[in-house]
């Protein structure tokens, strides 16, 4: 039933159903009830790519034959989202209340509660757990070598996977759901999921990830560079915050980072709170001479973790409102 007063064709504006995805979302956070009854949509993509994976990347073949292997993978998974998206889409449009499958997928693919009750959980192991609790919380969300970090590595760890996520967990999916619909969003989460799982520079994974990584910088282009301009707004609303230092040090330091994409938002969290994040770390064995980025604090505390967790909720408050504005301007169109 159509509330009285609203056309129907409102109910399943593509704007509304992702408005209302954001604030569910915040609300249901992982809905871990629900996935443990059904595997959820990206627990699912990563067994299959954990499958192709064991299939095609054996240690036997070469190089080049591991990266042709790769651009398959990628090129099957992509194609097969792209499709399921548009199909769910489609049958979304047609169904009476379709639109609440379509409302469904949008949840599972944006992570803002999800990132920010594992980023809190980081500051919450440090106080209660002391160093254990802290490194035990922060080896859930980054790939480094926990076992070396020192309180002040843990907090800013967790402040970098805060801003970072913030861009590949929020502002991308959002993105691309606004830019293609859900075909957008499930191709983008693909990729980012074969990004994380296989894009990295291991002997096992340089070849076989290669396509996958550079396909995941090229679509976080945008919406990095996007989520540090938020983070820097969001500065101007957090009151130990300094959204000047914010933009200056995110224009300034941002290409520092090894990733194209990721010393955007970060950059800008550390300019708004006044510290220095990456920096030398380790992962496994190797040891990573990154520079610092931002010339603020390098001991950073747990208190540091929860001004980000501020930073990260007006953020995503200001997104909302962006959602909104496009969704009134198409509106009024």
């Amino acid at each position: 039933m159509v509330p009285l007063g609203v056309p129907r064709e409102a109910v399943f504006d593509p704007f509304l159903i992702l408005f209302l995805a954001l604030v569910l979302d915040a609300y249901l956070g992982e809905m871990r009830l629900l996935f443990r009854v059904i595997p959820h949509p990206v627990v699912a993509l990563g067994r299959v790519i954990d499958w192709l994976d064991h299939k095609l990347n054996r240690p036997d073949r070469g190089d080049a034959a591991r990266r042709v292997r790769g651009v398959f993978t990628l090129v099957v998974l992509c194609t097969f989202s792209g499709a399921l998206g548009l199909t769910v889409q489609q049958a979304a449009a047609m169904a009476p209340y379709g639109w609440a499958l379509d409302l469904f997928f949008l949840v599972t693919m944006i992570a803002q509660r999800s990132l920010y009750d594992h980023v809190k959980a980081v500051a919450d192991g440090l106080r209660d757990g002391g160093l254990g609790g802290g490194r035990a919380a922060v080896a859930m969300i980054v790939g480094r070598d926990t076992k070396s970090l020192d309180e002040h590595g843990v907090s800013r760890a967790a402040v970098e996977s805060c801003a970072e996520n913030f861009s590949d967990g929020v502002v991308a999916p959002v993105f691309w759901y606004v830019v293609a619909g859900l075909p957008g969003i499930m191709i983008y989460k693909t990729v980012n999921t074969l990004d994380s799982m296989i894009g990295h520079k291991s002997p096992h994974y340089r070849a076989f990830g290669w396509a996958s990584a550079r396909f995941d910088d090229l679509l976080n282009l945008i919406p990095a560079r996007l989520a540090g301009v938020i983070l820097s707004v969001a500065a101007l609303f957090v009151g130990s915050a300094k959204p000047g230092r914010a933009l200056a040090t995110m224009l300034r330091d941002a290409r520092k980072h090894r990733s194209p994409n990721a010393g955007w938002p970060e950059a800008a969290m550390a300019g708004a709170l006044d510290l220095a994040l990456a920096g030398p770390r380790r992962y496994g064995t190797e040891v990573v001479h990154d520079p610092w980025i931002g010339t603020g604090r390098a001991r950073a505390t747990q208190k540091d973790i929860r001004r980000a967790l501020v930073m990260l909720w007006v953020g995503c408050l200001i997104l909302w409102g962006l959602v909104v504005v496009i969704w009134l301007a198409q509106l009024a169109a």
